[in-house]
């Protein structure tokens, strides 16, 4: 999915014309299926509204050339934002563009932070001489701590995800159920097997278990 990466209060976004962009659609539907369950949504939760100086000032800093300028409010909408938009849509197209902001754009920008910050604090543990010692001890653990902690890297989140389809595939015949739902109830199962909010979450460690259980698992009906 190529799209511009445009980072806000630390989180990754994405303007109206992009998400209408990802999700096949036009802006003026995004902003009047917002306009019509604006109670729905929650500001610094699915979205941020910018307005007046601090608009102008975020256009100019991401060079922004969409039409936004135009407008009074400037929306940018966060994952939960996106799901929004991608429920009340409710086509394969939204559903299969939201999926992919999910395991490309979305869930990036915390990985890298993170890893980011990990980095930061080692650099600034090895201000003196003397210290190098006890952080080579302390570093010996922290391999083993992230090692235990990290989540699936990109190609293993391609690799479940795929798995995940084609297990939805194989079985979908089987049973009274859409593949909308079978897909929701393959996540829920994940989610909670491997204790993730999201699937790209789950540890690397536990990979090759996931896509074991994957290949086996069986909705409830």
């Amino acid at each position: 999915m190529d799209l511009t990466i445009i980072n806000h209060n630390n989180q990754r976004i994405l303007t109206t014309a992009q998400l209408a962009t990802s999700y096949q659609t036009e802006n003026k539907v995004i902003s009047n299926n917002f306009n019509r369950n604006k109670d729905r949504y929650k500001e610094g939760k699915h979205y941020f509204a910018l307005t007046d100086e601090s608009k102008r000032q975020f256009i100019n800093l991401h060079q922004i050339e969409d039409g936004s300028k135009n407008a009074n409010t400037l929306y940018l909408w966060t994952e939960k934002g996106a799901w929004l938009h991608a429920k009340s849509l409710n086509t394969d197209a939204a559903w299969d563009a939201y999926e992919k902001l999910v395991d490309e754009y979305y869930s990036v920008v915390k990985v890298l932070s993170e890893r980011e910050q990990l980095i930061a604090s080692m650099k600034l543990s090895l201000e003196t001489a003397e210290e190098i010692n006890h952080i080579k001890n302390d570093l010996d653990l922290v391999k083993h701590q992230v090692s235990e902690e990290l989540t699936l890297n990109h190609g293993q989140q391609q690799s479940l995800h795929h798995e995940i389809k084609k297990r939805v595939e194989s079985i979908k015949n089987h049973y009274e159920m859409t593949s909308r739902e079978i897909y929701s109830q393959i996540h829920s199962h994940l989610r909670r097997a491997f204790a993730a909010p999201k699937y790209v979450f789950v540890k690397r460690k536990d990979f090759e278990e996931a896509v074991s259980w994957v290949k086996t698992w069986r909705p409830l009906v």
